[in-house]
């Protein structure tokens, strides 16, 4: 007769083997559950990665929002010949599509809350850097002091949907407009066509559309500079806002010892040399977001934060070389814990 123990183990093993595949299955039900609603997918346009994430099915709504994106390439592209942006730079004069002409109204704003220190007439001396390409180069003095006198944002003038640039040799670049105000209108494209949970990604650019399905807040994370995109220095919990950011880490190189960054500053030509490595924006417009944190990043913290906090609904956290965090007055509220 077989020792009491020995009946009974094969029925406890069993019975521990029936609980661990129960658990098995119900975490991967679970897990399912969890995202069977949620789909994303990523794209390389407007010279960076496009990712749209929806809270449904509607994989088709996606690539629908990509083929708005090409459109809007066609429209903001400094360097594609066949875009809009690009003609205007090649005209002294010509009637543009609201879209350009929202976005330059935008950007002109920013020049001026600015002093200049922000200038979209920047094209032709950010060109002589080649940050977008393998090929970078440090740009002469000679260079500079050529190119230098053209840059004044106050040369581009608007009557109605008709824009002139008073000087031929004026390059508009709307890099840090444009895609701010892209997101923008993706989200009111999506809440169009019957979605009302979504996050746009246009490489930093992010605007969180409502809520998430069940009421909570996204978690935006801010990338914690020079580290992989996954580590974050701190995280905001938001809701129908705009996180946006500018910083040294995104388009740069090296040469001789010396960092090139993208940041030009309109006085010199050279990239701002000052305390911060990037700024980040909240706010309800993601065109607003945009511009202002390039424009905080040229004034520094102390200006930059005075600026932030003179604005309603907008708030703001700085990112110095020594990676201490400076933050305007009620950025506390959408920090997460």
């Amino acid at each position: 007769m077989p020792k009491k123990s020995q009946v009974w183990r094969k029925p406890i093993l069993i019975l521990i083997l029936s609980i661990v595949i129960a658990i098995i299955l119900g975490v991967r039900w679970i897990s399912s559950d969890y995202n069977k609603d949620k789909i994303s997918d990523s794209i390389f346009m407007l010279d960076t990665l496009v990712t749209v994430t929806l809270y449904s099915e509607n994989s088709e709504l996606i690539q629908k929002c990509f083929d708005e994106c090409r459109r809007y390439e066609m429209i903001f592209s400094r360097t594609n010949e066949h875009s809009e942006l690009y003609a205007l730079n090649h005209s002294d004069s010509m009637e543009v599509s609201d879209d350009l002409l929202s976005v330059l109204k935008t950007a002109i704003h920013f020049c001026e809350i600015s002093d200049g220190s922000f200038d979209i007439t920047m094209g032709e001396i950010s060109d002589m850097y080649s940050f977008s390409s393998d090929t970078h180069r440090v740009p002469s003095d000679e260079e500079l002091d050529t190119a230098l006198p053209h840059v004044d944002y106050r040369n581009i003038t608007i009557e109605g949907n008709t824009v002139t640039r008073n000087d031929p040799a004026a390059v508009i670049d709307l890099g840090a407009a444009a895609k701010g105000y892209i997101a923008d209108r993706l989200a009111e494209f999506i809440l169009e066509n019957g979605e009302t949970s979504a996050i746009i990604d246009l490489g930093g650019n992010i605007m969180c559309l409502g809520s998430k399905p069940d009421g909570s807040d996204y978690i935006i994370g801010i990338q914690y500079p020079f580290k992989d995109r996954t580590e974050t220095i701190t995280n905001v919990s938001v809701s129908q806002k705009s996180v946006v950011t500018s910083g040294i880490y995104e388009r740069s190189f090296e040469q001789d010892g010396v960092m090139y960054h993208h940041i030009l500053n309109p006085d010199t030509g050279r990239p701002f040399d000052n305390e911060l490595l990037a700024v980040s924006i909240i706010s309800d417009s993601s065109a607003d977001g945009d511009a202002l944190s390039t424009v905080c990043f040229t004034l520094g913290v102390e200006k930059g934060l005075s600026l932030i906090d003179s604005l309603e609904g907008i708030e703001a956290v700085f990112v110095t070389k020594d990676y201490k965090l400076h933050y305007s007055a009620r950025f506390a509220d959408f920090e997460s814990k």
